[in-house]
């Protein structure tokens, strides 16, 4: 491997050619650990500061009780560039790692996993360097696209980019918008659906990400800023 993992110092060049050499590295698997604690992980940060919000909140399975958060306040040393947005926020969630006692089991993030222009998510990224299983859960799509999906929660349909099958949108609630799942690293996508499908509470999104979420932007205003704009 030219490029190590934890490379940040790059151009995004350097970065499209680091995420086509790091795809080869990606394993996907089913999952064949018990899975008792879950984390999420979320960004909150505007295109037009380098002040990133980072933060992880694990969860223990099936219950979905907190366990442990995370969080820090931290600059970026990437551009905003879609489809390179790990480089820019990998760092970050890296700071928050360290900060936790508890080490999920699986790490569930607000972004995509095979489900990106050169199959390599930050769920991909983070995956590798973590070697840890990782799920992308996202609220919008970044390449591909779907057929209909039918009202019923627990509905998918395969999200498919250049004839390849990359996530499914996943619908959690009845009549709400899907969520849009793919696999990350050391887990397949069957068994990256089951656990988010089983971490659904009230909401549309899944309970680690959506608790990531509100971590994040608690951090964000209470710091002074104001919520949005990475979501």
């Amino acid at each position: 491997m030219a490029i190590p993992l934890n490379s940040w110092n790059l151009t995004p060049k350097e970065a499209v050619t680091a995420q086509k050499e790091w795809r080869s590295l990606v394993r996907i698997e089913p999952l064949t650990r018990e899975v008792k604690t879950i984390a999420g992980a979320d960004i909150s940060f505007s295109k037009f500061s380098e002040v990133i919000y980072s933060g992880i909140v694990v969860l223990s399975l099936p219950d979905l009780r907190i366990v442990e958060t995370a969080s820090v306040r931290s600059t970026a040393k990437f551009p905003y560039v879609p489809g390179l947005l790990s480089f820019r926020e990998t760092p970050s969630f890296m700071e928050c790692w360290e900060k936790l006692k508890t080490k999920p089991d699986v790490l569930m993030l607000d972004g995509q996993g095979l489900a990106h222009p050169r199959r390599f998510g930050i769920a991909c990224h983070i995956g590798l360097i973590l070697d840890l299983p990782t799920i992308g859960c996202a609220k919008s799509i970044l390449v591909g696209t779907h057929g209909e999906l039918d009202l019923e929660a627990g509905s998918r349909v395969p999200l498919i980019d250049k004839n390849e099958v990359v996530g499914v949108a996943l619908r959690t609630k009845k009549k709400v918008a899907p969520v849009y799942i793919s696999a990350g690293h050391l887990i397949d996508l069957d068994s990256a659906i089951d656990l988010a499908l089983s971490s659904v509470t009230k909401y549309r999104q899944p309970e680690p990400t959506r608790q990531a979420h509100l971590l994040v932007n608690q951090l964000r205003r209470d710091d002074g800023g104001i919520e949005g704009l990475r979501d």
